[in-house]
This record gives C-alpha cells, structure tokens and sequence, in this order.
C-alpha cells in the first residue's frame, strides 16, 4: 500500500504568493519545465521554502552546480552498464509519436534528477552543520532559464488516477518504500501500457544487490559533489528554527528524497538505454552555455 504522508505538496497551479515565485526561479535556475516534488513538499514548509531556495540559488545558477549533475548522470550510465536492460517500448505498443513523447520526457528526468540530487545533498549538509571545502571550478553564471525542446513536466495528478495506474503506483511505492509517488512516474502515467511494461521489466532489477550497490554509490558521489560547492549562505538549522519551523521534520524528509532519489536516477537511465546509445545518454541532454557579461571590458 502508498503510505500516507502528514505533508501535503504544493502543486504550481496551488502557490502563492512567496511560494509561488519560488516556484518560477526554480525553474528558470534548475533549467526545468516544471517544479520537481522535492520543492512541492518543501513548500509545505512556507517559512522554510524562500529561506532554503534564496541561499542555494546562487549556487544553482552556476556551471560548477552544473557539471556537478553532469558528473552524477555519467556515473549514473557507467553503473547501469552492469545492470540488466529493458525494452518495453515494442510491448507496449507504442505508436511513433507517443514513442518519440515517452523518450523526450525520459530525458527530461536524464536530466534534472542528478541535479536534484547533488541539490538535495546540498540542503542536507547545510541543515546538519557541514563545512565545505570550495574545491569545484570554475562557477561562472550560466544561461538560464528551460531549455529549448525540453518536455514539459506534465504529470498524472494525485487523486485522478485511473485503477490501473493507482495499482501501478502502489506497486511502486510498496517496492521502494516511497511516502509519495516521483513526479517522474506520474509522467510515464500518461502512457499507462508503457509504464506499466516499463515497472514489469524494472521491478526484478530494483531487488538485486547490484542495483542497491549501484544506488549507494550514486549517493555517495552526490554527497562529495555537494560538499564541495560553495556553502548556501543564511542556510542552517537556527535560521530555520527562527522562522518557527521544524528543523527535524525538515531535515528528516530531506534525507529520505536523498535516499529514493538514487534508484529514481538508475531507473530512468536504464529506460533511456532502449532509445538511446551509451555515448548520448553520458552527455548532458541539455548542455549549459556560459552567461555572456552585459558589458565587455577594454577600450581603445
């Protein structure tokens, strides 16, 4: 059965005020289409929200952040080699549109959960006292905003499933032990046979000790990552304390989407296996560019 959390998420078409522009600068910062369910269930928080993305957002908006997640997905392919494969495009059924759909919303999640991750290990370490020791480089701006030709984070909402796709998701959640189903399967929703084949082929493989070595890995190498980017200044447990919010609850849910988000990242690149060759699932789908100055230096 899913298990029912206290905390209820913030959907988009729900913030407000704070919250919502929060929600805008996520996505022009993250590079993403849509607000992922780690910033909809730190929003439950709304003292804690602003404060949390205000201190990280400088640190987001830089190509050190992003090489961070670059360097996360890579590893992420690397340790997928060794895991078993799965193809469930043909047994679904899929048509060539919805096929060319399911691949684009693949590499929507290729892309932005790595960076999720050392984001999330990030807020962690911050909550819990740890110091940093600045070694990544270099950190200049890069372009923001979603990129061009990225799916949008269109998803199943909670409480519209259709029967299958509720039994589907219970699956999941008994599986993996999630409080609350990923965006990223509500997306893979939309196409319920797909997803359906792809949880079948998946599910034997999240049980091996290969995966769960794999995923430990992953975790460790975001948690180095995260540890080595700037500190997120303004961000510790007494500056959430005074805003009257509970640092242990916080930091507590924190940990565990540190912990599912690892098994969600090896899922989605062993999907993309099926679409796409090894050397394009290592790269960025959604390369950073460098931000050009306003204004050049020199003279005559």
């Amino acid at each position: 059965m899913l298990k029912h959390s206290s905390l209820k998420p913030i959907s988009e078409q729900e913030a407000k005020g704070e919250i919502d522009r929060v929600y805008h600068e996520i996505m022009q910062t993250m590079r993403v289409t849509g607000v992922n369910l780690n910033f909809r269930t730190w929003a439950s928080w709304e003292n804690f929200l602003p404060l949390m993305w205000d201190a990280m957002r400088p640190i987001v908006g830089t190509l050190a952040f992003e090489q961070a997640g670059d360097e996360v997905r890579k590893r992420t392919v690397s340790e997928v080699r060794a895991l078993p494969t799965v193809s469930a495009f043909h047994s679904a059924g899929l048509g060539e549109s919805q096929a060319f759909q399911v691949h684009a919303a693949l590499r929507l999640y290729h892309y932005i959960n790595p960076k999720l991750l050392v984001f999330t290990s990030a807020v962690r370490l911050a909550l819990m006292g740890h110091a940093v020791s600045h070694a990544l480089e270099p950190s200049e701006p890069i372009v923001l905003g979603p990129p061009d030709g990225m799916f949008p984070m269109e998803m199943v909402e909670e409480g519209e499933e259709e029967k299958r796709i509720k039994a589907i998701f219970e699956d999941i959640a008994s599986t993996l032990s999630l409080a609350t189903i990923n965006s990223d399967y509500r997306t893979l929703a939309l196409w319920p046979e797909y997803l359906d084949q792809a949880w079948r082929a998946l599910k034997p493989i999240t049980q091996t000790v290969e995966y769960n070595s794999a995923a430990d890995r992953i975790r460790e190498l975001a948690r180095d990552f995260a540890q080595r980017l700037p500190a997120p200044a303004g961000l510790t447990s007494a500056a959430v304390k005074d805003t009257g919010e509970n640092v242990d609850q916080i930091l507590k849910t924190t940990s565990n989407f540190e912990r599912i988000l690892p098994p969600l990242i090896l899922n989605i690149a062993i999907l993309t296996g099926e679409c796409e060759t090894d050397y394009s699932r290592l790269v960025s789908p959604f390369p950073a560019e460098l931000r050009k100055p306003l204004f050049s230096g020199g003279g005559r």
